[in-house]
């Protein structure tokens, strides 16, 4: 069996506009807590994680408790899309399109097909690597989101939207030589 628990990153500062670089909130800093809290007692082998500073700086934590590096995979990354400067008002029924056709992409943006598709092919890479271990990656919400839509097929808009209120939010897959993981979701906030 190979489990992956999937981190959603915890809070970050909106302000900073730059995707990459943009920090975690106090609030945020604090509740990297809660992802250390859950994952001490998990036996974790590797931490992998999107190359964003929030990703990392959520995991990075957990990994230095357990003094284990953080590797990041720029697959991992979020979702490319000239949406990511809209306000929210603007963002979520601009970002419903993408739902509704997960192949729709404006010039110079990312399908969900697309991300959908990186963030497979990285994670079936760790699957080979790491196989029989349990491993965490670092990572955003509409990346996840793609995710669960490939193993469930049925995550949606509403699930996402559901999911952009929980931050920090971990997800375990656990396989088990099938295609189709186990899933569970983990409220840190219960």
């Amino acid at each position: 069996m190979t489990t992956v628990y999937f981190v959603r990153h915890a809070q970050s500062d909106g302000s900073v506009l730059d995707a990459r670089t943009q920090p975690l909130t106090p609030k945020g800093q604090k509740d990297c807590a809660l992802v250390t809290a859950y994952l001490r007692d998990k036996q974790i082998q590797a931490v992998f994680s999107s190359p964003y500073q929030r990703a990392v700086d959520t995991v990075r934590p957990f990994a230095q408790e357990q003094k284990l590096p953080v590797e990041t995979v720029e697959a991992f990354r979020e979702h490319e899309t000239v949406g990511d400067t809209y306000a929210d008002q603007v963002y979520f029924p601009f970002i419903q399109q993408y739902w509704n056709d997960l192949t729709f992409k404006l010039p110079g943006d990312e399908s969900i097909a697309d991300l959908q598709k990186r963030n497979i092919d990285a994670l079936e890479k760790i699957l080979r690597e790491h196989a029989g271990e349990s491993v965490v990656v670092g990572t955003h919400g509409m990346a996840l989101a793609s995710i669960l839509r490939y193993y469930d097929g049925v995550f949606g808009f509403a699930d996402f939207l559901d999911m952009v209120k929980r931050k920090p939010w971990i997800v375990k897959l656990v396989f088990d030589g099938s295609q189709t993981p186990a899933i569970s979701y983990v409220d840190l906030f219960a």
